[in-house]
């Protein structure tokens, strides 16, 4: 009987009318379409790959205004959002706004994935710009440079060459540098080439007629690779062509680290260095210990102070304390690289700001996918050879 009970059961249940499933309404399915989009879109940007632009001239010609890039985060490996409390697919503010976008309530450690490459001398670089202090370090703004000495290395420059570890490192070739060009009669012939030979960025220096490097105006102030100085060179409308160059030993007190603080200078240069004679100067490497000295100090204080999480570190009259104890000496907690700009003479880099921590460093730019030139018309704003070209 309770066997025969138990089949009838079994027919009554299976007979029974099923729940009608309801069907989602169209604003359901578009809402839970565009979550999965956002958070696929977060993970990809953050693990893989991420676009970017390019809207200042400091890597001419290697990189144009108005280049559109693919920057890896797969070769040095995505870092661990140090802001966690932050709104998707943004920076550091909302889109069209100056609103903040984030947080920063909430201040988590940062670490890094394993990536399969390491940062290596000639890369080019995304990374968030050490000296911005407004925003937390993974929400600074995005710089792009190239890579000429990583940690351990010994960098160098002299009369614009830059030489690692007493090397000359070999120049991009696409590389800019300032030129004067003396042109006694300005005509349609000038303007012609500068359009033809991708001169953008020409002027004549303050406006008036004043002597540059022994020339008399009209003279005209460009950043331009040297295949193009030495096309200007053979023009019969051009008298002289010049390379900008600054003095060895004349000293510049914007460069790091007699500005240890951009963009406030230190009134007395602490060396003689400036923007294309500088050095030599080591990098930080993780694990290496250093004696401080008073002539060192000025060279690892921000590191010390700022981007090693160091608590309880002042200085005072130049003396680097913890704690009211003077540090005698100091074991770096990871590598640092020396960024600089292709445009040598037209970009803000490490001369200027010093070195860029390990953890400041985004990813590594690989492609070309769009380049729009913003001083063309309409019908020559895409420049198409350069689109899905790689970067070298």
């Amino acid at each position: 009987m309770a066997v025969q009970q138990s089949w009838e059961q079994r027919m009554k249940a299976a007979s029974a009318p099923k729940p009608i499933e309801r069907k989602k309404s169209f604003f359901r399915e578009w809402g839970d379409a565009i979550l999965f989009a956002v958070v696929a879109a977060t993970l990809i940007r953050w693990a893989t790959f991420e676009a970017y632009t390019i809207p200042t001239p400091s890597m001419e010609d290697s990189l144009l205004v108005g280049d559109y890039l693919f920057v890896s985060k797969l070769h040095y490996g995505p870092r661990t959002p140090q802001t966690p409390l932050q709104i998707p697919l943004t920076h550091q503010t909302l889109w069209g706004t100056g609103l903040k976008s984030y947080s920063d309530a909430i201040q988590l450690p940062s670490y890094r994935l394993p990536g399969f490459s390491e940062v290596k001398s000639g890369d080019v670089v995304v990374f968030n710009v050490p000296f911005e202090n407004q925003h937390p370090a993974d929400l600074r703004t995005n710089y792009i440079k190239r890579c000429v000495a990583v940690a351990g290395d010994v960098l160098e420059i002299k009369d614009t060459q830059v030489l690692v570890n007493g090397k000359p490192m070999v120049n991009p070739p696409q590389s800019q540098n300032r030129y004067f060009l003396q042109v006694p009669q300005p005509n349609d012939d000038l303007k012609k080439a500068f359009q033809q030979q991708g001169v953008t960025n020409f002027n004549r220096p303050d406006g008036q007629p004043e002597p540059l490097y022994g020339m008399q105006e009209p003279t005209f102030m460009i950043d331009a690779t040297p295949a193009t100085a030495d096309f200007f060179r053979k023009q019969p409308y051009v008298k002289a062509v010049v390379q900008d160059k600054a003095t060895p030993g004349q000293a510049e007190p914007d460069v790091f680290p007699n500005n240890p603080d951009y963009p406030q200078s230190t009134p007395q240069p602490i060396n003689n260095w400036n923007k294309d004679n500088y050095g030599p100067l080591q990098l930080p490497k993780k694990g290496q210990t250093v004696q401080l000295t008073p002539q060192n100090t000025p060279i690892y204080e921000k590191i010390i102070m700022r981007y090693e999480h160091n608590e309880g570190v002042t200085i005072i009259n130049g003396v680097l304390m913890q704690n009211g104890q003077p540090l005698k000496s100091y074991t770096f907690k990871q590598n640092y690289y020396f960024m600089m700009g292709d445009n040598r003479h037209d970009s803000l880099d490490s001369r200027y700001w010093g070195f860029v921590p390990e953890d400041h460093i985004v990813g590594k730019a690989v492609m070309i996918w769009m380049s729009v030139d913003p001083y063309a018309d309409f019908f020559h704003k895409i420049r198409w050879s350069r689109l899905f070209n790689t970067i070298h």
